[in-house]
């Protein structure tokens, strides 16, 4: 009985993980269902924890142990699932979630590379001062770049905006604050931010903070003009593409990383 009780005050409060569990490298969607669709794109890769919005799939790519852990939605849940991931060993982190295009260029199904975020967010200014930028790693925008022109997948790389409103943004004529929500639209338009997420700022930030390295890829599923259409159905998603991405993405950096012998 205390053997059993030890155990469990070993795992992490919200993720329900021991040391060593995820591994070294963990893909981060959003929603606990997308973990199964991405994990099936591993070797032999089962659930091995579930609590609250924090499920965990763990497998193999390429013989190295790889996991993939859903953050929920915004800033506050995603900051605890990559500080608890830190804490059990992972060093990489690609988010892998869906977004809303800002230009014309981007449609449905298209992918986005992050390369860097605007902090709209909350989260992150509780971690550091405003003026530090939410960037992600180099290693991991290539890797992410290389994976999506070896599949010719329709990609742009650019920065997002994540935001900590869904609705603020998407119905601003029914919010109190509608012009000041417009007009940072569309300074963020013309400062050429291509797609709004929610999740971006706060795994960059949080992981520079605890020396990791982080990225992400986003499935455009939704378009420009959002207060004029209804969003997609949650079951029919272009998904696929982003998350052929990531995955073969942290591939690459695997592979990069066995070559400079990076441990």
């Amino acid at each position: 009985m205390g053997h059993v009780a030890s155990v469990y005050l070993m795992r992490r409060y919200h993720v329900q993980l021991d040391d060593g569990d995820a591994g070294r490298y963990v893909l981060l969607p959003g929603d606990p269902a997308r973990c199964e669709l991405i994990a099936q794109r591993f070797d032999g890769a089962r659930r091995i924890a579930s609590h609250r919005e924090y499920t965990t799939y763990a497998g193999t790519l390429d013989g190295e142990r790889v996991a993939v852990t859903s953050t929920g939605i915004g800033g506050p849940s995603t900051a605890i699932a990559v500080e608890e991931l830190c804490s059990v060993g992972a060093q990489t982190l690609i988010r892998v979630g869906t977004c809303g295009s800002m230009t014309t260029r981007l449609h449905p199904g298209d992918v986005v590379i992050v390369q860097a975020a605007v902090r709209d967010d909350g989260t992150t200014h509780r971690y550091v001062p405003a003026a530090f930028p939410a960037v992600a790693h180099l290693d991991v925008v290539n890797a992410l770049a290389g994976a999506a022109g070896a599949q010719a997948r329709s990609h742009a790389t650019g920065v997002v905006v994540s935001t900590d409103s869904f609705y603020a943004q998407r119905n601003a004529d029914t919010m109190p604050a509608e012009a000041e929500l417009r007009a940072r639209w569309q300074a963020w338009q013309r400062s050429g931010c291509i797609a709004v997420e929610m999740e971006c700022s706060t795994v960059l930030v949080v992981s520079a903070v605890r020396g990791m390295r982080a990225g992400a890829v986003l499935a455009v599923i939704d378009s420009l003009a959002a207060d004029d259409e209804p969003m997609p159905e949650p079951g029919r998603l272009p998904l696929d593409a982003a998350l052929d991405v990531g995955v073969d993405g942290l591939r690459r950096l695997i592979a990069a990383d066995r070559r400079n012998a990076v441990r």
